[in-house]
């Protein structure tokens, strides 16, 4: 079972790249909690250069150190020793501190970068956006995985890069006091071997991008296994998400097959080049010292110095598997911030949402399909008062999507005009109800602690659903409510919250089609009773009676509305 790959991106690694990544870092200086991360990375630079003072002392004890034993001076090997622990106690401390201080930063950052994104994905419902256009796949990943590879890898390259400055200032001179040559050599060597890592490693950037994509949809498709095992139980389908699994499967390990090829090749050269690096200041110095023109401890002292600038200035070979696979992080998470900071916009198409918190009013709405651009509703005009009840209902399910979606300002196609109150005033009730996981009382109340009980459970038994709380442990009880209540339980329990919540104007689907038709109509009557106009989107099946006024939407997107009853006054 073949599964199309995604349509290749552009990796792209330049200015824009740059300029965004700027942008994260000055917010993050100038956030809430940027006086913490501006501490944190003093004390960084500042144990960066503590490190690299006490490298330079241990080059010049480690040099009188070798000289010592060449010269089999004991006081002088027995005081150089003593100096020699000391700068390691000293480099130690210095190391340590320099870690947990990277891994605080680095958690601080990880922690405010997670948290905007997560009320970008969340409060602009850029997540029904992301999934309705399919332009960014696995979002979730991106946020979750993405975000922690993002500040871990910035911080550590950023402070990588640093410290090869840093280093390349402080032993320069050291090389340079001992050999020109030498210094020529470790700067000509670092830069071949630059231009060949990144020749031998390129590839990377675009398999990294693939593999974290791959891998996602791996997990995307265990995790709908497991939130599906009943429906995948009874209906066999074991036999289809086996083979989806396991081309899945093989799409990862064929991409990461090749990532460990091209790793192999730029392991060939990596791993001769480093060796080289211990010979290469042997082979310069150690003539001096047999003509007499430096001491034996030059020789141990060339060798650190040259593997620390050659190591300072070769950070794009030894840095490349990081560094592909950073650049493939940013190329990852570029349009998940372009499409945060794009925000929730206007309504697209010719659909304008104008909020009234006193009115829900459709004006001369014509909604047509995504897809072929067929007539769903032609010119619909209709608005609902307080306590009025309205029922609209049409053959087609798509119809009935289309008028709740239109109203939530989520659907596209179409034009007219909407008059309704924001989002947070105005209650929607679809017909695939979702319960999160949770207390009941949380659902329930909205977090409001201090509802009393008894509203609850009169709300509760107004829906008949108050046997289904009790039986499940109460409102205090965690739980996926999927598992534990019927799909016309979930209904009840919200319908139970929207007669809690009590607002203004309630939107719901399918209403009349529910098997519990006492309880609907009850609530009905409620809801009226506490003020809220509520519209209804139904089938043909739906109860007219119930309603003060039916509108019937036709094949064709026609419409006629008629009275059946006198509105609650």
């Amino acid at each position: 079972m073949a599964i199309d790959p995604a349509p290749s991106q552009d990796i792209r690694f330049g200015r824009e790249t740059l300029v965004r990544l700027g942008h994260a870092i000055g917010s993050f200086a100038t956030s809430e909690v940027g006086s913490r991360a501006v501490g944190f990375a003093c004390v960084l630079a500042t144990l960066l250069l503590a490190i690299n003072g006490l490298n330079v002392v241990n080059s010049y004890v480690g040099r009188d150190f070798m000289t010592a034993i060449e010269r089999r001076d004991w006081n002088g090997f027995l005081w150089e020793a003593g100096l020699y622990l000391a700068v390691f106690g000293l480099l130690t401390l210095a190391a340590v501190f320099h870690r947990f201080t990277e891994e605080r930063l680095g958690l601080l950052w990880r922690e405010y970068i997670t948290r905007r994104a997560v009320g970008s994905y969340l409060e602009g419902r850029l997540y029904y956006r992301l999934n309705v256009s399919g332009t960014l796949t696995n979002p979730d990943q991106r946020i979750a995985d993405d975000v922690r590879t993002f500040t871990t890898s910035t911080l550590s390259l950023t402070l990588i890069f640093l410290n090869g400055v840093i280093t390349i200032i402080a032993f320069s001179s050291v090389l340079w006091s001992i050999s020109r040559l030498l210094f020529v050599a470790a700067v000509v060597y670092a830069a071949i071997g630059s231009v060949f890592a990144v020749f031998l490693g390129r590839p990377l950037v675009r398999l990294n991008y693939d593999q974290a994509d791959k891998e996602a949809n791996f997990r995307a498709d265990l995790i709908q296994v497991r939130q599906n095992t009943e429906s995948v139980a009874l209906l066999r389908r074991e036999a289809h998400l086996r083979g989806r699994l396991l081309a899945r499967i093989d799409a990862l390990v064929a991409n990461l097959g090749r990532i460990i090829a091209v790793n192999r090749n730029l392991g060939f050269f990596t791993t001769g080049y480093n060796y080289l690096i211990q010979l290469i200041p042997a082979l310069i110095v150690a003539p001096l010292f047999i003509r007499g023109n430096a001491e034996f401890g030059v020789i141990s002292q060339s060798a650190m110095a040259f593997a620390h600038v050659v190591g300072a200035f070769s950070l794009v070979v030894t840095q490349f598997p990081s560094l592909s696979s950073y650049a493939a992080v940013l190329a990852r998470l570029g349009p998940l911030a372009e499409a945060s900071e794009a925000g929730g916009g206007e309504q697209p198409g010719g659909i304008a949402i104008v909020e009234d918190e006193h009115r829900l009013a459709l004006e001369a709405l014509t909604l047509r399909s995504p897809h072929n651009g067929a007539l769903l509703v032609r010119e619909l005009t209709v608005e609902v008062a307080p306590r009025e009840l309205v029922l609209a209902k049409a053959e087609s399910d798509l119809v009935t999507t289309a008028l709740q979606r239109a109203i939530a300002g989520i659907w596209e196609t179409g034009e007219g005009r909407i008059v309704r109150p924001r989002l947070d005033d105005i209650q929607f009730l679809p017909e695939r109800v979702y319960l999160p996981r949770g207390t009941l009382r949380e659902l329930l109340a909205d977090g409001d602690v201090k509802l009393p009980d008894g509203r609850i459970l009169e709300a509760l038994r107004t829906t008949g659903v108050a046997s289904a709380v009790e039986r499940v442990g109460g409102l205090d009880v965690e739980n996926d409510w999927d598992d534990l209540l019927s799909v016309e339980e979930q209904q009840l329990i919200c319908l139970t919250h929207l007669l809690i919540a009590a607002p203004r104007f309630a939107v719901i689907v399918r209403l009349g089609a529910d098997p519990s038709r006492i309880a609907m109509t009850r609530v009905l009557d409620v809801l009226a009773a506490q003020g809220t106009g509520c519209l209804a989107l139904g089938d043909p099946a739906s109860r007219d009676e119930d309603f003060d006024s039916v509108i019937e939407i036709a094949a064709d997107g026609s419409w006629r509305r008629s009275v059946t009853r006198e509105a609650v006054s």
